[in-house]
Order: structure tokens, then sequence, then C-alpha cells
């Protein structure tokens, strides 16, 4: 999966034990819309360090994996889920607003509304019964 925003913060690089070590990161997308998402990345091991050459403020296209685990706690049952990054670019010059518009329409189809989205023109004529 990908996804393009501006790079909101970066922390500081958390060493969880001898052999694992994560960073966290919070891109934001659909800057321009009322509701502006600030979604939580993580990397981790050698890739903590990626972040280093970019600054908050500038656009990035980040592809990541999403993760998912389930933990039994004394509570109960609880479920967690994780963004983590494989690769971070900046976008750059003049193709940059059109590769993220593009990016953008791609990640809002994905699963922005539960509202079903109709493509098609109303006179096409397909086979379908319904």
């Amino acid at each position: 999966m990908e996804v393009v925003g501006t790079l909101k913060a970066k922390f500081e690089t958390q060493k969880v034990s001898d052999r694992f070590q994560k960073r966290e990161f919070v891109l934001t997308t659909e800057a321009n819309t009322p509701y502006p998402q600030h979604v939580s990345f993580q990397v981790t091991q050698d890739k903590c360090t990626i972040l280093d050459q970019f600054g908050e403020g500038e656009e990035l296209k980040v592809q990541f994996n999403l993760r998912g685990r389930e933990w039994n706690g004394p509570q109960g049952i609880k479920y967690f889920n994780t963004l983590e990054a494989w690769r971070i670019e900046k976008m750059t010059g003049g193709n940059s607003n059109a590769s993220s518009q593009n990016n953008n329409q791609a990640s809002n189809n994905i699963n922005t509304s539960s509202t079903p989205v109709f493509t098609g023109n109303v006179g096409d004529n397909d086979d379908l019964p319904f």
C-alpha cells in the first residue's frame, strides 16, 4: 500500500529490546479537506535512520504494510494495528502535485466512505439484471 502526505512529526528511535528498535512518525493526508487525517506509521530496525533525511512539512510518499495482532490481557482480548513503512520517498518538483492528487484519489477510493460510488454514466447499458 502507499499514501502521499505531509510529514507532521517524527519521533526519536525507541529501543524496545536488545534486538528490536522502532521509530514512529505522523503523516498528514487529505490536508485540503475539512477533516485532515493524521496517520501514525512506524519504521523498525535499520530503517529507523531513513527519517533523518526528511524534515517536517515535506511532502512524502510512504509505502507500507498493514499489520495486526491479538493480545490476550487481564481485561480480555484486544486487537492492535500497525502501519509499518518500508519505503519513504520525497515528492519532488513538477510532478508532485499531479502524483499527489492521483495517489490521494486512489487512497480516497479505497475506503473513506461506506457509501457506494457510481462511476459509470446513467445511459450505460450493461447486461446486469440489477
